[in-house]
């Protein structure tokens, strides 16, 4: 089941199914998030909990025991429940279950809130800890935008703009992303921007430390564009599949990182994952703006 909410500048459409977005269009009915198509990504937006990216085997150790997890944790797979609506505000919600908790044992809720502030969507992640133990997780997110999203436009028409101050550093990945140690730093045009071309993810995912905290896809020329802000992510992925001329570009604020190669991670010990006690609640917002 999907829900939608609207203003006067934009109507946003997610579903039960992962809390995924399943649309951002303006008022005009223009569509900026890719709509899905299996011979190049089938999915659209998902949201990335208990873990980013892969583990090694599919495995890691919590409390001294062997536990396994798919790639970019259960959330994107779970149906997720409605907690609340309005006509600018969606609350979805995904409590621990049995299936959560044979990958992951500890109880939770992780709730998905998505409110309209004019032309942005402004988008709250809450992990609540319903244990008596800390729980350790990673948090991210994994949407896809239509580039071109405007008409008479190719891909190649268009950049991405970081903060004039960031220095980006790309993290080191193996072929078969994991980590690898050998992080170098990542260079961007005179005006601190990246042009895109579809042979830039010929190795995978681009991703990204101390590129700041906001970057924009735009067309080179001006006019339309999509902001993203993610304060209190430190890592950024962009990405798009392998070797084709897939017609969007993931742009994915992360919290933290997969496994280093070779490494079945203890995520006691992984310092990037966010560590929250008993009978409290975090919080991490970001935000999608849509400049027609």
């Amino acid at each position: 089941m999907t829900h939608i909410i609207k203003n006067e500048f934009l109507r946003v459409e997610a579903a039960e199914h992962g809390a995924e977005l399943q649309s951002i269009q303006v008022a005009n009915g223009g569509e900026y998030l890719w709509q899905g198509d299996p011979a190049y990504w089938p999915d659209q937006a998902p949201n990335l909990f208990p873990y980013v990216a892969r583990l090694t085997d599919e495995s890691y150790y919590l409390d001294g025991e062997l536990h396994h997890m798919k790639i970019h944790g259960f959330a994107p797979y779970q149906d997720f429940t409605l907690r609340e609506k309005a006509e600018e505000r969606l609350v979805l919600e995904l409590v621990y279950n049995d299936e959560t908790l044979a990958a992951y044992p500890r109880h939770f809720a992780f709730r998905v809130i998505y409110e309209l502030r004019g032309n942005t969507l402004v988008i709250t992640y809450e992990v609540e800890n319903r244990d008596g133990r800390i729980m350790y997780f990673g948090l991210g997110a994994h949407p896809g935008f239509r580039v071109p999203f405007q008409s008479g436009k190719c891909f190649e028409d268009y950049r991405l703009r970081f903060d004039p101050s960031c220095q980006p550093v790309r993290v080191g990945f193996t072929e078969d992303c994991f980590l690898d140690g050998t992080d170098t730093p990542f260079s961007l045009d005179k005006a601190n921007c990246l042009l895109l071309a579809h042979d830039l993810f010929d190795q995978d995912a681009i991703v990204l430390k101390n590129a700041g905290h906001k970057v924009t896809l735009e067309h080179k020329e001006g006019g339309h564009s999509i902001t993203i802000k993610f304060p209190q992510m430190d890592y950024l992925g962009l990405w798009h599949w392998p070797k084709t001329d897939a017609l969007y570009l993931c742009i994915e604020p992360w919290c933290s990182l997969p496994s280093t190669k070779g490494e079945v991670a203890a995520f006691e010990e992984q310092a990037d994952l966010i560590s929250l006690i008993a009978n409290r609640i975090y919080r991490n917002t970001w935000s999608i703006k849509i400049s027609p």
